[in-house]
């Protein structure tokens, strides 16, 4: 058998075996990130080289940006205008001030610890690893022991960071001489990708949400297919985007956040009809599909990114990627809240579950593709950071989440007023995942 059949196996053989033992797992330090995460190098050319891909990354590719577009569709659907009115504060701030200041000191401390890379390099450092993936930190974004606005703000700031940073990304990458975006210089690219992918993203996700509100409410669509409508309508705005040279992830992005707030704002039915449900049911599948699409591409990273950068490890890059979870997220996490009234544990707790994944590892794949000079190192850093993150967010969710969860009910006992303890109205339903 060839590599890409021994690969399929393995991925199947996998997934199996983590779902039958995963109800056992959810509740343990190890995740499912760090179980795929694990397996991949574990069957790598570092280790027993079972899935060994050798040159032909284009199947790690077309799986990657398939679970990148359609997570970030589901991400975006899944926020919601009302989170970001009430106590919207939290995402606000990490979203409009932190995520900048984190691109920021991401380029500055690549400059001494990572010599070599051009100006415009060390910003895609910077930008590649800016995003968060809440599915590395679930459990401390959806633990009951942690009050509703930290969860909430958590959960937003990772919806939509990921499709906030891809404007920082694609400007970085049109600086650079001899990629692919360079040619058009910053304003086609600005064109091309910003304004004209966000358009096609906003059309797909408004025509999409209202006819499908509009075969609902004359009950000509079935539940089964309705679940199955999400994930069409987020290849068709990914595919939009890369049809015109654009953004697909853009297109994407925008066209989840559209699509959601389309459902539920022709949510109600006509006289005598059956009431529409909301997009949560609706997008189950397609969060599953995702979820399952991304744990396959943390396979994957394992194998083939990890494993081998393991074998040619340096200071600098372990340095930075340490950098990178901690001071890089940290401390633009505190100055984005300084002022808002949350206590210090809250501020470390926010700034410590930054966790690094899909997106990091999809942005990586785009900039290794362009033949950027200085690719090698600057995957090196990727697989490094990721996989950092996996282990010790991984490890430190459960543990952290319970030691913050009492602080907060001990305080509460106290009878001390806290900003923490602001009500705020719960989501209609919790985040549907497998990752």
């Amino acid at each position: 058998m060839d590599g890409e059949t021994w690969a399929g196996l393995a991925a199947a053989g996998v997934t199996a075996a983590y779902a039958l033992f995963s109800r056992r797992l959810a509740a343990s330090p190890v995740s499912s990130a760090m179980v795929f995460v694990g397996c991949g190098v574990l069957l790598g050319p570092a280790v027993l080289g079972v899935v060994d891909l050798g040159q032909e990354t284009g199947p790690v590719r077309v799986l990657i940006e398939a679970a990148l577009a359609l997570v970030l569709f589901t991400d975006a659907l899944a926020v919601r205008l009302r989170d970001l009115r009430s106590g919207g504060f939290v995402p606000a701030r990490l979203l409009g001030v932190g995520l900048p200041l984190t691109i920021g000191a991401g380029w500055l401390l690549a400059w001494p610890l990572l010599p070599g890379l051009t100006l415009w390099e060390l910003a895609l450092v910077g930008a590649v690893l800016a995003p968060t993936d809440a599915a590395l930190g679930k459990t401390a974004m959806s633990s009951r022991q942690v009050p509703p606005l930290v969860r909430q703000g958590l959960n937003v700031e990772s919806g939509l960071n990921d499709g906030m940073v891809l404007p920082f990304f694609v400007l970085f990458l049109a600086g650079l001489p001899g990629t692919s975006a360079a040619g058009e210089g910053a304003a086609g690219v600005f064109w091309r990708a910003l304004v004209l992918s966000a358009v096609l993203g906003l059309l797909a996700g408004s025509v999409g949400g209202r006819l499908l509100r509009w075969a609902q409410a004359r009950e000509w669509v079935a539940r089964e297919w309705a679940q199955l409508y999400v994930p069409a309508v987020a290849a068709a705005a990914y595919g939009l985007g890369v049809a015109v040279d654009g953004s697909g992830f853009i297109s994407a992005w925008v066209a989840g956040f559209t699509f959601g707030v389309v459902l539920r704002r022709h949510a109600s039915a006509g006289p005598g009809r059956r009431r529409p449900e909301g997009p949560e049911r609706e997008a189950a599948f397609a969060e599953h599909l995702g979820g399952l699409l991304a744990s396959l591409s943390l396979l994957l990273f394992g194998a083939v990114l990890l494993g081998p950068t393991l074998e040619d490890l340096s200071w600098r890059v372990v340095g930075y990627a340490v950098l990178s979870l901690t001071v890089v997220r940290m401390v633009p996490v505190a100055l984005a809240l300084a002022g808002s009234g949350l206590r210090a544990p809250t501020v470390a707790y926010i700034g410590w579950f930054g966790p690094r994944g899909l997106a990091s590892v999809v942005l990586g794949l785009l900039v290794l593709e362009d033949r950027v000079p200085g690719v090698d190192l600057l995957g090196r850093v990727v697989a490094v950071t990721v996989g950092l993150s996996v282990l010790l967010h991984g490890m430190s969710a459960v543990a952290l989440a319970g030691r913050y969860g009492r602080w907060h009910r001990r305080t509460a006992a106290a009878g001390r007023e806290t900003v923490e303890a602001a009500a705020v109205p719960e989501p209609v339903r919790r985040r549907i995942t497998i990752r």
